[in-house]
């Protein structure tokens, strides 16, 4: 979905939008995280975040076909860290921002982490500068309000907890997200 600009006449309003792919948890498995890319690109997402999990630097050559920019962070089963920030940095468009991201995207004020701390995860549901928070971790998908804040978790990728491999499709205009099965 390309971004969705709003003029209205005499006012100059401009409304910001955009379709964001979200995924978590790929744990190496490349055959499922080949098809969330495959969902995202046929969706237009204009942007990826990946919540933690990636496990083996190899998995980022799997998200070389891409078309959407990606932000990741990284999780708790996340090995060569080093490997793995020196491979996304050899794409233009992929970065891992650590154990925790701020973006601004789609008129959204956006925190990407993992979810394995639950304090902090509590913490920035709660500290009310937020417009989404996305997180992992526990292979469980979830889409709820709190109040205005928009709070996303995919599932996972990797399918094997749960029997489920799912990804999240959020609209910054509607302030909403889908589960979807790959």
């Amino acid at each position: 979905m390309p971004e969705i600009i709003i003029r209205l006449p005499d006012e100059g309003i401009v409304v910001d939008g955009m379709l964001v792919g979200v995924m978590s948890d790929t744990h190496d498995d490349s055959v499922q995280t080949k098809k969330a890319v495959s969902r995202f690109n046929r969706e237009g997402v204009e942007l990826v975040l990946h919540a933690g999990d990636f496990v083996s630097p190899f998995m980022i050559d799997t998200l070389k076909e891409l078309r959407a920019p990606l932000t990741g962070v990284f999780g708790n089963n996340d090995g060569d860290r080093h490997l793995l920030e020196r491979k996304s940095a050899g794409l233009p468009s992929m970065k891992i921002e650590g154990t925790f991201a701020r973006i601004d995207a789609g008129g959204m004020r956006i925190a990407l982490l993992h979810g394995n701390d639950r304090e902090l995860l509590e913490t920035l549901a709660a500290c009310g500068s937020l417009d989404l928070l996305v997180y992992g971790h526990t292979h469980r998908p979830e889409v709820r309000k709190a109040g205005t804040l928009l709070i996303v978790n995919p599932g996972e990728v990797y399918g094997h907890l749960t029997g489920r491999s799912t990804v999240a499709l959020v609209d910054t205009v509607k302030r909403s997200a889908e589960i979807v099965e790959i």
